[in-house]
């Protein structure tokens, strides 16, 4: 058997192109580094603005105490911007789960803090004493 030197036959012309294939490559490249520089300046400014956004009161009730079947006694502390002044609401649950009390206790604008005791009246006995936010005043 005698075997015959093989030939190579050139490929036809713009079939089989690498050229097209780099640019492809190269375009989406171009997309995919865009569309990433375009999220993380989102992530940065959505990280930006929550880190930076002040609320004008922030409010805890550190302690309280049940009183009677009809009464919460609890502490109110306020960190606010000096001359902001609104209302804090605070509410009380029984065991079960049930809103017994809430009520929504003004704060004055004066000073920059604000803590006091204050009364919640219940419908009955409550078992927390639960801020639920800080409002500003307009």
């Amino acid at each position: 058997m005698t075997s015959s030197p093989t030939s190579v036959r050139p490929l036809p012309e713009g079939r089989y192109s690498r050229r097209s294939d780099e640019e492809a490559d190269r375009k989406l490249r171009i997309a995919a580094i865009v569309c990433g520089t375009l999220f993380l300046a989102l992530v940065a400014w959505l990280g930006g603005s929550y880190l930076l956004r002040e609320t004008a009161m922030n409010g805890t009730v550190p302690t309280f105490q049940v009183v009677s079947a009809h009464e919460v006694q609890l502490q109110l502390s306020v960190r606010k911007s000096d001359g902001t002044g609104g209302v804090c609401t605070v509410r009380s649950q029984d065991k079960s789960g049930s809103v017994v009390g809430q009520y929504d206790f003004p704060v004055p604008a004066a000073g920059s803090s604000y803590s006091k005791v204050v009364t919640l009246k219940t419908t009955d006995w409550g078992t927390t004493a639960e801020l639920l936010g800080c409002t500003p005043g307009k």
